[in-house]
């Protein structure tokens, strides 16, 4: 979320929600006319000599015995199981008191629970760093956009993400051939779904960001990045409707999805036009915002719409009903706006110590202002938060499909790898179950990208993208955070050793 997050007013808040239970839809993979497992999941290449000091199961017959196995399906976690992993694949899976068969490693996984990978759906690989950023919130301009080619994808693969869609690039190219560098196992880190540069109009205060003339040029800009390997697209803020439905209709010719970040066009208007999947929940639409005018983004950039669309209401329901019934994915991303919130807490060290020098002193300098927030502001954001929370269970009891992630941009406020854990830990708080709140993060971003065939739960003859980690996340979710081995294609990868090389240098490289 870039724009959103420059005037620090923009920033939202986390409050409490009382638990309700959603029952969550049956799935199956979003109509597409690519096969997206080639392009996202080709064959898995043996780990490099850059990537073999992270790995500590190497890739064979293993067998995790005496697991608990959440499936990434919402069903109730299966206790005291033996999970067989033969040539990356899930091979069986078996009750714990089970022989093992012969040939196969024994990891005893006692008190651990395995899930399937974490599917990012909001992930990407940039930095937003303001220069001269001083305790005031005062900056230089231009915005700057630094990619973190090196850092991004270790902390995703550590955190548990082997899937990601980068939604949105800055430096198209440096992400598709990191794929192509991760894919040949030359460098650690997920699966990546590459979303081509941002399809933004005229007033973008990003610098790097091309600035589309009309629907020509949108048609074309999409037609080319899908001839160079990009597999999604993402519409921005300042984009017109006559470029977002150029855009749509071009990419949909090659078989590919758009996304968005709206405001100059509403959630209503972008559904008319065919558009995919919405992000950041249903926090940026403009549609009741006083004053709107048609393609132009209001200076208040959604705050009224939230803040007026209560859950229950005629307008809430109206616009669910539109999204689900024109099979539009919302993409979750809470974590980019809990920062404001009066019960944030500041990060803890272990994520504090992978920022830079100099991302730490960004991100305290926004920590400080947070504090002085005025009472009236700290209101009118905890109603809003209050509404989307309510939204987002309303939009999945409806049928609709949630995805999950936490748009790691800005001052530190989210890193990736840790803000996917947390989007899923403010999932639970939003009101759904554990399990529930652990669909949204894998199979739900999997059933939206195609891979269901592949990835996205723990089933026999799926790909070995499973989560290890001690505890039980069924019952507490922040058991989330202690991963102990993340297997990508049946690899087994230290999350710590990832850590230890990233320690110190995110927001540098």
């Amino acid at each position: 979320m870039l724009r959103r997050l420059t005037p620090l007013a923009a920033m939202l808040l986390l409050g409490a929600a009382a638990p309700a239970r959603v029952d969550m839809p049956a799935l199956v993979d979003m109509p597409t006319s690519v096969d997206m497992n080639a392009r996202i999941l080709p064959q898995a290449a043996a780990p490099g000599e850059a990537v073999k000091p992270f790995v500590t199961v190497a890739a064979g017959r293993i067998a995790l015995t005496h697991v608990r196995i959440i499936d990434g399906t919402g069903a109730p976690p299966q206790p005291d199981q033996t999970l067989l992993i033969d040539n990356g694949r899930i091979a069986a899976i078996r009750p714990g008191a089970d022989a093992v068969p012969d040939g196969y490693r024994t990891i005893d996984a006692t008190g651990k629970s395995v899930m399937p990978g974490i599917v990012g759906m909001h992930d990407h690989i940039y930095y937003i760093a303001r220069p001269n950023l001083d305790s005031t919130g005062h900056g230089d301009e231009p915005l700057i956009v630094p990619q973190m080619t090196f850092s991004a994808p270790r902390l995703y693969l550590a955190a548990g993400v082997t899937t990601l869609r980068t939604t949105g690039s800055v430096e198209p190219y440096t992400d598709l051939n990191l794929k192509q560098q991760i894919d040949a196992g030359h460098i650690p880190g997920p699966h990546m779904d590459v979303t081509a540069p941002y399809l933004e109009g005229p007033g973008s205060p990003f610098i790097q960001m091309h600035q589309l003339t009309d629907a020509a040029d949108a048609r074309a800009t999409v037609g080319f990045w899908a001839s160079q390997g990009a597999t999604s697209f993402k519409a921005y803020m300042n984009i017109t409707r006559a470029e977002l439905g150029a855009a749509i209709q071009e990419a949909h010719r090659h078989g590919l999805k758009v996304t968005g970040h709206l405001c100059s066009v509403s959630y209503p208007e972008a559904v008319a036009l065919g558009i995919d999947n919405l992000e950041h929940g249903f926090w940026v639409n403009t549609q009741l915002d006083p004053g709107k005018t048609a393609d132009r983004c209001p200076d208040s950039e959604g705050d009224p719409t939230i803040a007026a669309m209560a859950p229950g209401g005629d307008a809430a329901r109206a616009l669910i009903a539109l999204l689900v019934s024109h099979h539009v994915a919302v993409t979750s991303t809470l974590p980019v706006f809990e920062n404001a919130s009066p019960t944030y807490r500041t990060l803890p060290p272990r994520q504090l110590e992978m920022m830079s020098p100099q991302a730490r002193t960004d991100y305290f300098y926004l920590r400080g202002l947070n504090l002085t927030r005025k009472p009236e502001r700290v209101a009118e954001q905890a109603k809003a938060w209050t509404n989307e929370l309510g939204l987002e269970r309303e939009f999945v009891a409806a049928g609709g499909l949630l995805l999950a992630g936490p748009d790691p941009t800005g001052g530190g406020q989210v890193l990736p790898g840790f803000g996917d854990q947390r989007e899923i830990e403010l999932l639970v708080q939003a009101g759904f179950s554990p399990v529930e709140a652990i669909r949204i993060g894998t199979l739900n971003g999997a059933t939206y990208l195609g891979l269901t065939k592949r990835i996205g739960s723990i089933e026999v003859g799926k790909d070995a993208d499973l989560v290890l980690m001690r505890g039980d996340p069924s019952r507490n979710i922040a058991d989330l955070e202690n991963v102990e081995t993340v297997f990508k294609n049946g690899v087994g990868y230290d999350p710590n050793l990832l850590l230890d090389t990233v320690r110190g240098h995110y927001g540098q490289y």
